[in-house]
This record gives structure tokens, sequence and C-alpha cells, in this order.
């Protein structure tokens, strides 16, 4: 049998087909891992990667309603997602759509008389602030940085320094929520109360907070005052010296992780309400100072222990005992440093929270220093909050007492070795929160075990059949609920 022969004329046709042929291919196989990349989800703490099936803008009301209708036709859960800052997948879910709120972020308006602001969720608070600082008025509660949705702080029922008032429930007069099925329903104290404390730190599980009303206070001038102290007289200190005294309204702590000073030594700022200056002279909105000299710090703790000392050494000389400071409410709320922006390519950044009662914070931090010194964990910084006793959100996580709340900025590898390393010692460090009758904070990784969840949370069960109640279909769906709620 002869074999056919390719001609010479023909084989400079065959090579250019065959070369647009693999280039097809080639861009083909590229675009698809293109796309399930666009499609590849994840927070800022980067330790929760899953796909998704896309990411839509919510811009208006209807087109929202329409985006949850298509969901429900097509059977698709349906994330909701602002800055994404919660960092254990709470923001969205495997093959979801995730609603992006950030550009519904209208300041609707500003009622001075009431002092009163009805702001749409996708703001920022950064977005609020603008709006409200002419009329000399300012936020009751927030995070320190001003970066976060006020429906993401909702979601998570933000606490701040402001120790007058308490968690950022206590300040919202009422929302818009629209459900699984499109429907818009008022939410306050008085209508649909119950979904009023089970949507406020619950997570983006019951609907899409639409509009919200937020009761603020004025706008005032501060001295900023430091002070270094012992952390076993703590308590004592700012129940005498700080909450006592009507003069001071915010309030700030540190703890050292420097190996020279660990957990022993604490510098607190408080804030005294200042009458004898012009508030006019302060009030204009700053940027964020010093923000290279900021991360170079954090840097320098991340990497090495001499870093840390370094840094704590520095901090000592910077806020001296007695240094007075003039600043206004607006301008304390703002960033101190880029929060988290931290991308190394094998290691992250990650936050975890413990409340502990007020009383009990020597022996916690005693208790806690053998607990660091058994284990590797890299905590790069300790800010001690104080948290007023609150029980009216669903999960409050200080519904009895008042707490100290120990915000942890960790930083550990990104390897499931190094993930499995960091979960044992945060579970060790929430069996002695939860064993001093404390808590701890959920917008986390998920490293708490879900009989830890229900200890520090007793409501957490019925809240979860809340939420069936109220979302059937379990449309509104995340890697949090999907942990602890299934």
């Amino acid at each position: 049998m002869r074999r056919k022969i390719i001609s010479r004329k023909s084989l400079p046709v065959l090579l250019v087909v065959l070369f647009i042929g693999c280039y097809l291919f080639l861009f083909t196989i590229s675009a698809q891992y293109k796309n399930q990349d666009a499609r590849l989800m994840t927070d800022v703490g980067r330790l929760v990667p899953i796909q998704v099936k896309e990411v839509i803008k919510g811009r208006e009301e209807e087109q929202i309603k329409e985006i949850l209708q298509e969901a429900k036709e097509k059977n698709l859960k349906v994330s909701i997602a602002g800055k994404q800052h919660s960092q254990g997948g709470h923001t969205y879910y495997k093959d979801a759509v995730v609603l992006d709120m950030t550009a519904y972020n209208q300041v609707v308006r500003v009622d001075p008389d009431k002092k009163i602001v009805t702001v749409q969720s996708g703001a920022t608070w950064a977005d609020v602030q603008k709006a409200i600082n002419p009329y000399g008025l300012s936020v009751k509660t927030m995070q320190a940085p001003n970066i976060f949705t006020i429906g993401g702080s909702m979601s998570v029922n933000v606490h701040g320094r402001d120790i007058r008032f308490g968690p950022l429930i206590d300040s919202i007069r009422s929302f818009r929520l629209m459900n699984a099925d499109g429907e818009i329903v008022n939410v306050s104290r008085t209508e649909n109360k119950e979904l009023f404390r089970l949507v406020q730190g619950g997570y983006g599980l019951f609907g899409v907070i639409l509009d919200v009303d937020i009761e603020l206070t004025d706008d005032v001038l501060y001295r900023s005052v430091h002070e270094w102290i012992d952390y076993r007289n703590y308590p004592a200190y700012f129940k005498e010296k700080v909450l006592a005294n009507p003069e001071i309204e915010m309030h700030n702590s540190r703890i050292s992780v420097a190996p020279n000073h660990f957990l022993t030594e604490m510098y607190v700022t408080n804030y005294y309400r200042e009458t004898g200056k012009p508030l006019a002279d302060y009030n204009e909105l700053q940027d964020e100072k010093y923000v290279r000299r900021n991360k170079f710090a954090f840097g320098l703790s991340r990497h090495s222990d001499w870093g840390k000392n370094f840094v704590w050494f520095v901090q000592k000389h910077a806020f001296k005992e007695g240094k007075e400071e003039y600043i206004s409410r607006n301008n304390v709320m703002r960033p101190e440093v880029q929060f988290l922006e931290y991308e190394g390519k094998n290691d992250t950044d990650i936050l975890q929270e413990y409340f502990v009662p007020a009383d009990d914070f020597p022996l916690f931090i005693d208790r806690l220093r053998e607990i660091l010194h058994n284990n590797e964990l890299n905590v790069v910084n300790i800010t001690v909050r104080y948290v007023p006793k609150n029980d009216e959100a669903f999960l409050s996580y200080a519904p009895k007492e008042d707490m100290f709340s120990l915000v942890f900025l960790i930083n550990q590898g990104m390897s499931q070795k190094e993930i499995d390393e960091t979960g044992k010692v945060v579970r060790e460090i929430i069996d002695l929160a939860l064993e001093l009758d404390g808590s701890y904070y959920l917008p986390y990784y998920h490293y708490p075990t879900k009989e830890q969840m229900r200890k520090a949370y007793p409501q957490a069960r019925e809240f979860f059949e809340k939420k069936k109640a109220y979302d059937p279909e379990e449309r509104f769906m995340n890697e949090f609920y999907k942990e602890y709620g299934q």
C-alpha cells in the first residue's frame, strides 16, 4: 500500500493551520483559567479562596430585586459583600452570586435637628463623616478606621473607642431590608423588631440591608493624654480614673507584645472633652498621617523579635506620659494605618478578638502569657477596648457584663500546616476566655469549634433556626453559615 506524502508546497499551509489550531487551543484554555481566576474570591485574610458563580455590583433597589428573583428562578445562592474585611468567608459561598454593595453608597440626607443621617448600606463611614462634619455632627459608634461599609459594620455589630456608647446596634434607629423574595420590610425596635436583633450581627444571612437611619452625636474637641500603667492595675485604673470621669469620652490602650516587656507594660490614651479651645480650629477632616512609618513599624514587628522590641521602644518615646494633643471627635475616628493591606506571598495578617470580664483582665493576661510562651504564634499587636454590657443583638458578645476586648493582629503562614498550628493556639485562647465567662468575635477565620461557638453564643442554635424560618430556601448563604449553621 502506497503512503500519501505531503508535498513541500502544502507543508507551510499545514504548519500555519497547526499553529493557528494550537494558538486557539491555548487561548481557549487561558481564557478559561482567566475566567476561573475572575470568579475565585477571597477576603482580606486570604485563607478561604472560593470559586463563585459571579460578582454583581448592586446599584439600585429594582436591580437588586431582579438579582434575587433570578437567583430564585435558577436556585442559586446569594452572598452579600462590602469591603470584605471579615476573614472567614462571611461574604461569599461556593458557586454563589456575590452581591457587591459598595456601589449602593449614597448619603441620602442629613437631619441636623434630629441628629439623624440616612445612608445606603454600601457607603463607608468616610462617606458619612464627609457628609455630617459640616453640620458639627459625629458618629456615635464605629470602628476606628473609617473604611468599612455601613451594612458590613451592622452585619458584625461593631464596637468602638467611645466608652459612653455601646455597640453599633445602640445607634441604629431603623433600616429597610430586602428579603429573599425581593420584598422590602421596615425594621426598627417597634416594627419587625425580631429582625432588628437578628440582622445586626447577622452576617448577611437574613437579607440585603438597604438604607439606614443612624443616630448621631455632636462633634467635639478632645484633649488626648497618654499614660503608662501596669497591666495588673488596669481594671481598677479604668473604673476609677476613666469610667468614673465624665470628661473622658473615648479611650484606647495597647499592651506590649515585645519580648522585653511581653504582656506586662501598657499605655492608654484618654480623650477628655475640651471646652477651652474652639472646635473650628481642629475640625477639618484630616488624611492619614505617617502611613509609611506605621507600615514600616508593622513590618519590623511582623518579621523579628528585635523589631517588636524596637517598635515598643519608639512607642514609649512617641506616647510620653502626660503628652497632650488636640483632636476633633471625627478625626479620632479616622484611619491610623491602612488596615490589613499586607499581601505577603506565603504569609498573611489575620485578626482575632477575645472578650474578657473586666475584673478578670490580669488573670487572662497571665494565662495568655503561658499559652503564648508554650506555642509559636506571631502576635504583632494587641489593642484593648472597653465593651459595655449589651444583649440587644441576638449574637451579642457581651450580654451579661462589661468586658475588655483584646484585638490581636497575628501574622501567620498560609500553608495548611501553618493554618492548623495557628488554629490550635487560637482554640486554646478561646477556651481560656470561655473559662472566664468571656467570649470571642465571630467575623474571623473559622478556627473555633462548633462547641466553642455554642458556649460563647448560647443563642446560636435559635439564631440559626430563625435564619431558616425567615429564609427557608437558604437563599442567603456564606461560608460562615456553612461551617457553623448547617
